[in-house]
């Protein structure tokens, strides 16, 4: 069986030879190179050994400039442009319908000029009831008002299936009430953020004044400082990520109790919840915040619930709004010198309102039948691989190789997009009223989330649009997800060589795979349960395993004194790590037993480690790799393409010197799944 199921899994890569984008005709070269590899864009002067990113992707890297609209660009940004310019081209159409949802969402965000003559006129009935804020109950109401509208508050909560109950939703409650992006931002003592420091400082001042607030330097520096207070409680982004520790079910009389100085009860009645239970992320956060809450003046909370609207909504006001929010938050904190074109933040806002709206009419244009079915084989593969590695580990007990074949079984792939439509029937959306267009989507999204409360769940859903340039896994779900414009060059191309499809999206598929098998996601059983179901022999076993990836990434130092955090980006370098030991086995067993064809004078390994590292060139600007250090959990590009040095069969392609710099004897390289 398991043969017959890799050989339909590798017909998967010819039967999507044959089909070509359904707005282009069919291709008789690949996009990139002569078999699917951009050899143009490598750096041959820089060793394999020493950095296999710019060996492969360096001359690209040399010769790409970084939009003045963006904060990086690389592979996932030139398929999000092609899905823009599509998705516009969508909305351009629907435009001229008067009847149509998405024609009237977009035509009200491109037009500029009745945003421009309301001015604030719209938000300023939200912001008189911030100023009408009596006392620290009517303040916890109105921020639970606020969070139907998108507006963060003190803390952030959302519905979704309970970690040890997957069966069921539950509400979630999370910390809250920063303006920077994460705790670091305030607390990290080094000069670039203390800079940024100033810089917020100044950015909340120049708000408060367009907002025709008086005494707005001192009120900003006060903010500041409750916001720093605010920090000093929120736990850590790697305590955050941990499953185990996050998982802290208890009644809301329970929340009360722990943390009485905060009308928790009054917050989720505002918006007519009563949960009998809740999941409360960082329990000592959320006390230790109500209790700062409690002593803090009330006038100082209403500007960060004033400050915090302003900024939720900025790109919907007027350009001396948006451009302020823009200058701080895009360039100051990413480092991109202008905001982008109008077309594309209308483009966005339509996705991100009605976004299934417009992927059907999407997918029923770009994205073919047969693409999607050729998706199905080649998912199956690479699951087949995975099983096989499986089999093949010698640090799992049998008994955990036996559970961990039940949750391979019980996965459910998703390609392309969702197998039933959002109905947004319910949502009223107005010619000419972008403010309110864009209030009432977030209310009506707000309200869509809080309603599976009490029903069964929604194994229909998708977190993404069918116009992601992402994938996802679900572990609750044990489901991994694809969206179908991710589905390109150079992830995948129909005409490419099967080695560099194995290496760009077979291995995207092994990486979402091995999120359920990661540091986290290997907490989740084959129903989606937080549930042990290793012994404990296995996990020690685990744990020394992915101790020695933490290591090997805190030594990648982008910046002097800048380091990736191997303990924070555990999850992703693991997906990336097992995604391409399961692609590249996959590919192997697509090839029958026969040797891979040599192209160009590369072998196939060759060209599937060049098909991995291809999917991975991007640029960034310094600040926004210093920020993404911080707050993301993926390790910088250049570090994801170069996790092939723990890979055998890569040395036995490249033949990297002893002496290189991204050499590891045979003892050092981490083997996991």
């Amino acid at each position: 069986m398991k043969f017959l199921l890799l050989g339909a899994a590798a017909s998967a890569l010819v039967v999507a030879a044959s089909v070509a984008q359904a707005d282009q005709a069919p291709a008789a070269k690949p996009t990139y190179g002569s078999y699917g590899f951009d050899t143009k864009g490598m750096d041959l002067a820089v060793a394999p050994g020493d950095d296999f990113y710019l060996h492969a992707n360096g001359g690209w890297a040399g010769a790409t400039a970084i939009p003045a609209d963006k904060s990086n660009y690389g592979a996932f940004n030139v398929l999000d442009d092609l899905s823009r310019e599509r998705t516009k081209g969508i909305l351009e159409a629907a435009k001229s319908d008067p009847a149509s949802m998405i024609g009237i969402a977009y035509a009200s965000y491109l037009d500029a000029a009745p945003v421009e003559a309301k001015g604030l006129t719209p938000i300023q009935p939200w912001l008189a009831k911030i100023q009408s804020i009596k006392d620290k109950r009517s303040y916890a109401r109105l921020a639970a008002e606020a969070a139907r509208a998108g507006i963060p508050g003190p803390f952030a909560f959302y519905v979704g299936q309970d970690d040890k109950d997957p069966d069921h939703y539950i509400l979630n409650l999370r910390q809250g009430g920063l303006g920077l992006p994460d705790r670091d931002f305030y607390l990290q003592p080094d000069e670039k953020m203390a800079a940024i420091r100033t810089a917020y400082v100044a950015h909340l001042e120049q708000i408060l004044t367009l907002a025709g607030q008086s005494d707005a330097k001192r009120r900003a520096a006060a903010l500041t400082a409750f916001e720093t207070e605010v920090a000093k409680l929120h736990w850590t982004q790697v305590d955050s990520r941990d499953a185990d520790k996050t998982y802290n079910r208890m009644t809301l009389a329970d929340l009360q109790k722990a943390a009485p100085s905060f009308p928790f009860t009054d917050y989720f009645a505002a918006n007519q919840l009563q949960p009998a239970a809740l999941i409360v992320a960082q329990p000592s956060a959320i006390t230790g915040e109500a209790a700062l809450i409690a002593r803090t003046p009330l006038e100082l909370l209403k500007d960060a619930l004033l400050l915090r609207s302003l900024h939720a909504y900025a790109t919907y006001l007027p350009d001396r709004i948006a451009d302020a929010d823009f200058a701080f938050y895009g360039t100051t904190l990413s480092g991109t010198p202008q905001r982008e074109e109008r077309w594309k933040r209308a483009v966005d806002f339509v996705k991100e309102s009605m976004g299934e709206e417009v992927g059907k009419i999407y997918v029923a244009k770009y994205f073919p039948p047969e693409t999607k079915a050729a998706m199905d084989q080649l998912v199956k593969n690479v699951i087949a691989a995975m099983g096989r590695r499986i089999d093949g580990l010698s640090w799992m007990s049998d008994a955990a190789k036996a559970r961990a074949h039940k949750k391979l079984a019980a996965f459910t792939p998703k390609i392309g997009y969702p197998e039933k439509w959002r109905d947004y029937s319910g949502l009223i959306v107005k010619p000419a009223d972008l403010f309110g267009n864009a209030l009432r989507s977030k209310q009506y999204e707000f309200d869509y989330q809080v309603g599976k409360l009490g029903k069964p769940i929604y194994r229909w859903e998708w977190q993404m649009t069918p116009m992601e340039i992402n994938a996802y896994a679900d572990f609750s779900m044990v489901e991994i997800v694809f969206p179908a414009a991710i589905l390109q060059p150079p992830f995948f191309d129909p005409h490419a060589d099967p080695a560099v499809n194995y290496g760009g999206i077979g291995a995207v598929i092994g990486h979402e795979l091995s999120h359920h098998f990661d540091d986290q996601g290997a907490k989740y059983d084959e129903t989606g349960k937080l549930n042990q179901w290793w012994s404990d022999a296995d996990v020690v076993a685990f744990k020394g395993l992915t101790d020695k990836l933490v290591k090997q990434y805190d030594a990648y130092e982008p910046f002097p004194g800048a380091h990736v955090k191997g303990a924070f980006t555990l999850g992703e370098n693991i997906g990336d790590l097992a995604g391409v030991a399961v692609a590249l086995d996959a590919y192997h067993a697509s090839l029958g037993g026969k040797p891979a064809p040599v192209i160009d004078g590369t072998t196939g390994d060759q060209r599937f480690f060049l098909g991995w590292a291809q999917v991975w060139r991007r640029n960034y600007r310094e600040p926004n790799l210093h920020q993404r250090l911080v707050t993301d959990p993926h390790s910088p590009s250049q570090y994801r393409a170069d996790t092939v040095r723990n890979f055998d069969q890569w040395y036995a392609a490249f033949k990297p010197a002893q002496g290189g710099k991204l050499y590891l004897a045979p003892q050092e390289r981490v083997k996991i799944w």
